[in-house]
């Protein structure tokens, strides 16, 4: 049995990977929201004390590129230096992507291994000639099996994710035997329930492996924009062979062997739907045929949807996330998604939908908080934290909400990667926290100068501040430059140290920030917003 990425010998890596990202138009909210899911995750697991890989980039041969290019009176190579410098690699870091690499399949150290790979391949008699003919897409880059098809009002045979006409192609090409593993498939599936989620996303696979694999072509010879096969550059390598390794050629595959074992193969994949087979049935046969190690988990994302149709260039509704940012805020756009849609669940976006959860849970729950607790730390205490000498129950109750938040976001969004649950297990905690405030009153409170009303407000307002300290460490990976702000504005840089290096573990432990600490009021977190632009 094939290892997976759980049981990767001698491995110290966390290793996550995004697709790699198809360079023939500027990246839109679909992108950006597998990515940003990436992000938070592989922040959530630094900030458990892990050491992080976390790889995307960009996916620059095929017929696609090719023809693209050519439209746009360039060549491919240009086509997508001028996307990966001026669209992709500006959009990562406006969105605060904090990937530690960043692939290009373009790269020699990426199309050198993939040489060596397919060679390997074809010397270990894997690989073989001969000849195809049948429906391609060519957005897809793939071949289409007749019963994929749908049908245009007119007889039309159209791809159904693309809903464009499939294209009859006949040429030489290499196969590779994939048909061989279906039964080796079927039995790591069996082995490894978890390797594809969600379960519809399993049975999915499971179902059409189960009909038998056919072999499959791993070359084109119809054009030349991509990887030369090695004993005969007639023929490029199939783009997605090539994509595909990009997971191994990344992180050290003949070139680097210590990088590579510390870090290979992925724990995650994070994938569209739209690419599954590729990821669960192509790629762990490959991985198969070369003994090496297979996935921890192949995690497909269901699709955005705007008014109804899946997010696309093609049809239009291909948003740019600068057109939210612009409005709401990069932290509030790396939340809202992730907070509204359950992770592997298609999911509507709409602008009303975003600015209603703007206003009710981030400006009005959890901002207004942070700057009422600051506020009356400073009004009362002149900025410095008090001691809270006068807890009772309904501070215990504090203390548990905020140790089930830890526990519950921890295990949701490190292990089930249900970032929904998890970000609403914060913000029903500081929805606990609000609740504890109006019940306590401390502007009322504050009106008794005996020191038994002082300790009580004290502690009232310490029990606030060190519920904040909590949330901003649990919500950094999700919105890091809001948290920034809390932290510092509750001292806790000062006495704690920095907030990247917080760990989950302890964002439960109570008492954590010293009396005395500087609090206070600063930016309001998430402003008022004004009325939506016009389009």
């Amino acid at each position: 049995m094939a290892a997976t990425g759980s049981e990767k010998q001698g491995a110290t890596a966390y290793y996550v990977s995004t697709p790699i990202y198809y360079v023939n138009d500027a990246p839109h909210l679909g992108h950006a929201y597998t990515t940003v899911a990436g992000d938070v995750l592989t922040r959530w697991h630094r900030q458990r004390g892990e050491k992080v890989w976390y790889l995307t980039g960009t996916d620059e041969h095929g017929q696609k590129i090719m023809r693209t290019a050519e439209k746009n009176n360039v060549t491919p190579q240009a086509w997508c230096d001028k996307l990966v410098d001026e669209a992709w690699k500006p959009l990562w870091e406006h969105l605060n992507i904090a990937n530690d690499d960043f692939i290009r399949t373009t790269e020699k150290r990426h199309t050198d291994r993939v040489q060596e790979f397919v060679q390997d391949l074809f010397d270990k008699d894997e690989i073989y000639k001969g000849g195809y003919e049948g429906p391609y897409c060519v957005g897809c880059e793939e071949y289409k099996l007749p019963g994929d098809l749908i049908e245009a009002e007119d007889g039309t045979k159209l791809c159904p994710i693309h809903k464009k006409p499939v294209e009859l192609l006949k040429e030489e090409n290499y196969f590779f035997k994939l048909s061989a593993y279906g039964p080796k498939l079927l039995e790591f599936y069996e082995a490894n329930p978890g390797f594809i989620q969600p379960e519809s996303a399993r049975n999915e696979i499971v179902n059409f492996v189960k009909q038998g694999l056919q072999d499959l072509s791993i070359s084109r010879s119809t054009f030349d924009w991509g990887v030369p096969v090695p004993w005969d550059p007639k023929h490029v390598i199939y783009v997605w062979i090539d994509a595909l390794l990009n997971y191994a050629t990344a992180v050290g595959y003949g070139s680097n062997q210590e990088k590579f074992d510390g870090t290979f193969p992925a724990d995650v994949h994070l994938i569209g739907k739209d690419i599954l087979r590729f990821h669960s049935v192509i790629w762990p046969a490959m991985l198969m045929a070369q003994g090496l190690p297979l996935p921890g988990k192949v995690v497909a994302n269901g699709w955005l949807m705007v008014g109804g149709e899946k997010m696309s260039k093609s049809n239009l509704t291909g948003i740019k996330p600068q057109d939210l940012t612009s409005h709401f805020g990069v932290d509030a756009y790396r939340w809202y998604f992730l907070r509204a849609i359950a992770y592997g669940s298609d999911g509507s976006f709409s602008w009303e939908d975003f600015s209603a959860r703007y206003t009710s849970e981030l400006a009005n729950d959890y901002g207004n908080l942070a700057s009422r607790v600051a506020a009356m730390v400073g009004k009362y205490f002149g900025g410095a934290l008090p001691e809270a000498t006068a807890a009772g129950d309904a501070e215990a109750a504090i203390h548990e909400g905020l140790a089930r938040a830890v526990a519950t976001a921890d295990r949701k969004i490190g292990e089930d990667l249900d970032f929904q649950a998890g970000i609403l297990a914060v913000f029903d905690f500081v929805k606990q926290v609000n609740g504890y405030i109006t019940e306590q009153e401390p502007w009322k409170v504050a009106k008794d100068t005996s020191p038994e009303g002082q300790a009580r407000l004290a502690t009232i307002l310490y029990t606030a501040a060190e519920a904040l300290r909590g949330v901003a460490v649990l919500l950094n990976p999700v919105m890091p430059e809001t948290s920034q702000k809390l932290w510092e504005s509750l001292g806790a840089e000062a006495s704690l140290g920095a907030l990247a290096d917080q760990l989950i573990a302890d964002a439960g432990a109570w008492g954590r920030l010293p009396v005395g600490a500087t609090v206070t009021k600063g930016a309001v977190l998430f402003p008022r917003l004004e009325e939506k632009p016009a389009s």
